[in-house]
């Protein structure tokens, strides 16, 4: 049976997409630099949590070599993924002047990208939370603040587009539910491997996966459109906010 706290916390990180969705419909004046704070936070956050605690956790317990070699597999595997399926979505929250047909089909990349991006992100939770709640409360966490401007980015050009709050909420949906579904194949795959070690290694390849998230998609699109000082206190206040989680979790 799948552990269900661990199962929780991808869902809800997953789910994250509809918030940016209804900011979308409910916010009138989506600023650029509400997007700019949120992409800082999580990226502070990811960044800080990857070197501050999950590598550092995986070198004590496997050394430096085989930590650093998990890390930069866990590397090269999330690019490896934005290589056969980019998803510069934040490009796709201001294109409103192009023709309708464009738009649509753009949202629809978009909306396919992110959930594919989304899979490997719900193992990551999931497997961090199978070898520390603490880790996997503090990535989801991360994860969450990531894929609210995501929900942003795939219900803009479907609503549109469409003018219909019910496409760009069911496309919004698709995107998030892609983390819990990786949670459920990642405990199928590697139930009968789960240890104390295998463990550490999951928290070295996340480490890996989030420093990547962090520096080519996070930190380029919370710099963008002359936003750089609320980019900044974004970054500050991520880092802040799990150095105090991890003081008093």
């Amino acid at each position: 049976m799948i552990s269900g706290l661990p199962l929780l916390l991808s869902f809800l990180a997953g789910i994250c997409t509809l918030l940016g969705c209804f900011a979308l419909f409910f916010v009138k004046d989506f600023k650029k630099g509400y997007l700019s704070f949120f992409l800082g936070i999580s990226a502070g956050a990811m960044i800080y949590l990857s070197f501050m605690e999950l590598l550092p956790q995986a070198i004590k317990a496997l050394g430096l070599l085989s930590s650093n070699i998990t890390f930069f597999l866990g590397i090269l595997f999330i690019g490896l993924v934005d290589l056969i399926v980019p998803h510069h979505f934040a490009n796709y929250c201001t294109r409103n002047g192009i023709k309708h047909d464009k738009l649509m089909l753009s949202g629809f990349m978009v909306a396919v990208g992110i959930t594919i991006h989304n899979f490997p992100e719900g193992v990551a939770v999931f497997m961090s939370s199978l070898g520390s709640i603490k880790f996997g409360v503090l990535i989801a966490f991360a994860t969450a603040l990531h894929n609210i401007p995501e929900g942003v980015a795939v219900a803009t050009p479907i609503y549109f587009t469409t003018r219909s709050k019910l496409k760009a909420f069911g496309y919004s949906l698709l995107a998030g539910i892609a983390e819990p579904l990786g949670a459920i194949v990642a405990y199928a795959v590697f139930r009968p491997y789960l240890s104390s070690n295998f463990l550490s290694y999951i928290f070295a390849f996340v480490a890996g996966i989030m420093v990547y998230i962090s520096f080519d998609e996070l930190l380029p699109s919370c710099f963008e459109n002359s936003q750089g000082h609320t980019a900044i206190a974004g970054i500050v206040v991520g880092m802040l906010v799990m150095a105090l989680s991890l003081n008093f979790m």
